[in-house]
């Protein structure tokens, strides 16, 4: 682990040296291609001409599916997401670390328990949010969301629905819905969601139930987003009588129910109208105006109210409008750490977005076909874009990956299924060799890519503690939080392990910290002997025709199992076009071969591996090659879950069947909120259980690069959490306009903009 980091500190100097050069470069390239306007008389003062729509390219194709991440989560769907849908309860706060209630929605909030640990989070909302069409969102809004998310509908639509175990009363109200939907006869305390109640058009509770806590980011339970009804479920209501939410006809003299599967197929699943790839009516900064299964335009949204910004603004005056956040009194407002509060709203008028070809964005770039490209990971097209991308105006920002590539299996089939066999196959995969190929060039020795170990990216926040990147959360606790303070002991509880009060607890505190590592885990480097001693232990060793498996004679090991002859015969299908297949051919397969396993590539269409990886079409591989973006919030205990009484199976697209993993995985979400030592330290057990299981065989992480035209100012993504929202700040000006303005403004901003941008 130490080499690791000596290599991602190394990496990330090369990337800072390099960058400041062709800054310099872009620099010189700036004074030769944007000369002084002539002033002589008869000539007239050249006009700039910026672009119309800002062209975004992406080297993952979107899938189409803009609604929710129930028909599916490519990360290109993902950025379309959170350009069109705004207005969450809760928001993401970088400062901190953790979610918080989000000030542009909740405008106050309240947190009571009762006496068996029920958590009711009161929350009351502004009334200046408004939907694309002009339509007030209200609490009804966040209603029907809640209940459309976990509607089991949906499942008859191909989608996983909401498992919302949290909210108290949920397995009540779903078996009233599938009953309901079986045209039995639900009793009342099951036709209604207990844990919501709607109290005015402005108002809601959301209760969690103790059962399901404690959970760790407790507050992002409450993530939500505003549907609206009116064009997802045309003709139903929610209603509210007082013991919990439920969705019924509008017009309740129609006795027959409108809210089904036949309603939702149209009005979601529709090619040419769905909500889930042409979503017409929108809360967020921008609207989609087509989409034709690979490109998507979109305009700005005039009744968005703006997104909420806080200290992380970088630096530079700009027409982008930063409106400050003002409570009832006229006051400033600020974040739960004392930071201003501001709204932005985009100023970039409209926006496409498509697929970007590795081996082609750059020329792309030049010619001014793309003006910006998101995720780039590909070495050769990095490098290409930093050595020649100067001279063309060409800029880039970089930044570590909170994800990872890996080789995912259908766990449930037999070829796969033991666990030694994942074991060999991992030790006949040079991943080193892997990584350094696609993610960089080996000839000259850089590589943008580190092999990881474990389900984690190097920008996780739990790696960068246990491998010592980042201060550990200990501080010493303030004086004034004690002095005449009844509430004390409370107050201990919320920092534990981030305050202490003397010096023996602060060194006790760090020395705890630096015992966590990730140095049990298994390096899984190139050994065919450990690979062919595997699968002799599991029974892998016969022939195809039922002999005895020899060695160097024949091609692949079988087993017999259940009466049936199964070989080793493996196919994994890639993501076609990806450059990582050829490297496969030199660095996988022929080790592969001598150890009696043989496999075939198989290159798929983005849109359908994702299909087949999300389970909405049959497999047909042993194997699957792709890569993952995590959320904030990783809770592997979704993923790996062996719960198959509540259909959790849905969301474990492996089908892994491991329970001590799973077991890990719920001790990790069930830790107090705020005890970080112990999450982390539930964490690293996770990590090295699925180290050995293997239900996925990770490769790498990696530096992405974001390579954009001189004339996009303001863009730092570095700063966001994707394209999507770093976008609302930025605008079309020359090169140099935001270093200007920003001279311009004096130290009165101080406060307002953050000096590491």
């Amino acid at each position: 682990m130490k080499n690791l980091k000596k290599l991602l500190c190394l990496l990330l100097s090369l990337l800072l040296m390099t960058q400041a050069t062709f800054a310099a470069l872009a620099e010189d390239a700036e004074l030769e291609t944007v000369p002084e306007a002539e002033t002589a008389e008869g000539t007239e003062e050249e006009e700039i001409a910026f672009p119309d729509e800002l062209i975004v390219g992406h080297p993952t194709i979107t899938k189409g599916d803009f609604f929710t991440e129930l028909f599916g989560n490519d990360t290109a769907d993902i950025d379309v997401r959170a350009l069109i849908h705004g207005y969450n309860l809760v928001n993401w706060d970088q400062n901190q670390g953790v979610y918080v209630i989000d000030p542009t929605v909740v405008v106050d909030e309240q947190l009571t328990m009762d006496e068996l640990g029920n958590k009711t989070y009161t929350l009351v909302l502004a009334d200046d949010l408004y939907y694309s069409d002009g339509t007030q969102i209200t609490a009804w809004d966040y209603a029907f969301s809640l209940l459309l998310m976990m509607e089991p509908e949906i499942e008859k639509l191909g989608g996983k629905i909401y498992r919302a175990e949290h909210i108290l009363g949920y397995d009540e109200y779903i078996a009233g819905r599938r009953k309901a939907i079986a045209g039995e006869e639900v009793p009342y305390n099951e036709s209604v969601l207990g844990g919501v109640d709607v109290i005015d058009d402005f108002q809601l509770t959301i209760t969690l139930d103790h059962e399901f806590l404690p959970y760790f980011f407790e507050t992002g339970l409450l993530l939500c987003v505003p549907y609206p009804i009116s064009v997802i479920a045309p003709g139903c209501k929610v209603y509210d009588d007082g013991w919990g939410i439920y969705i019924g006809n509008e017009d309740k003299s129609i006795e027959e129910p409108l809210f089904t599967a036949d309603l939702l197929r149209e009005t979601i699943l529709n090619e040419e109208t769905g909500y889930n790839t042409h979503p017409s009516v929108v809360s967020g900064p921008y609207t989609i105006t087509s989409w034709d299964g690979v490109t998507g335009h979109f305009e700005i949204n005039p009744y968005f109210k703006g997104a909420w910004f806080h200290n992380t603004l970088p630096g530079g005056d700009s027409p982008t409008s930063y409106e400050p956040m003002l409570d009832a009194e006229g006051n400033q407002m600020t974040d739960s750490a004392g930071n201003p509060c501001y709204l932005v709203k985009p100023t970039i008028e409209k926006i496409a977005f498509t697929e970007a070809d590795n081996d082609t964005l750059i020329q792309k770039l030049a010619d001014g076909e793309l003006h910006l490209v998101n995720k780039v990971t590909y070495g050769p097209t990095i490098l290409d874009g930093m050595m020649n991308g100067g001279e063309h105006g060409i800029r880039f920002q970089n930044y570590p990956r909170i994800g990872l590539a890996f080789l995912t299996f259908t766990y449930d089939w037999p070829t796969v299924h033991d666990m030694q066999v994942r074991q060999a196959i991992a030790w006949c995969m040079d991943r080193d060799a892997l990584t350094n190929k696609y993610c960089g060039d080996p000839e000259s020795g850089m590589s943008f890519g580190v092999r990881v170990d474990g389900y984690f990216g190097i920008e996780q926040w739990e790696y960068l503690l246990v491998t010592h990147q980042i201060d550990y959360p200990v501080n010493f606790l303030e004086d004034d939080l004690h002095s005449g303070n009844s509430e004390e002991e409370d107050l201990t509880k919320k920092y534990k392990n981030r305050y202490v009060r003397t010096q023996a607890d602060y060194d006790a505190a760090v020395a705890a910290w630096e015992t966590l590592s990730l140095d049990n885990l298994t390096v899984y480097e190139v050994n065919l002997d450990r690979a062919n001693a595997l699968l002799d232990d599991a029974g892998w060793t016969l022939n195809k025709n039922g002999e005895p498996y020899q060695p160097g004679v024949d091609a692949v090991r079988c087993k017999m199992i259940d009466g049936e002859l199964i070989s080793l015969e493996l196919k994994m299908m890639y993501p076609e076009g990806n450059h990582m297949a050829e490297y496969m051919q030199e660095d996988f397969i022929p080790n592969l071969n001598q150890v009696g396993i043989t496999l075939e590539l198989v290159p798929t269409p983005m849109q359908d591996l994702l299909y087949s990886y999300y389970r909405q079409t049959e497999r047909t591989t042993d194997m699957i090659y792709l890569a993952t973006n995590f959320h904030v919030i990783v809770d592997p205990s979704i993923t790996y879950s062996t719960d198959t009484t509540k259909n959790h199976q849905i969301w474990n697209n492996t089908y892994s069947d491991d329970e001590d993993l799973y077991y890990r995985a719920v001790d990790m979400r069930k830790t107090e909120p705020g005890d970080i030592f112990d999450y982390v330290t539930k964490w690293v057990s996770f990590q090295e259980r699925y180290n050995e299981v293997l239900p996925t065989i990770p490769i790498y992480s990696n530096i992405y690069f974001d390579f954009y035209t001189e004339q996009l100012q303001n863009y730092f993504v570095t700063s966001q959490v994707t394209w999507s929202q770093a976008i609302l700040q930025s605008f079309f000006g020359l090169p140099g306009s935001t270093e200007d303005a920003e001279e311009e403004m004096g130290d009165e901003d101080d406060g307002f903009f953050d000096d590491d941008f």
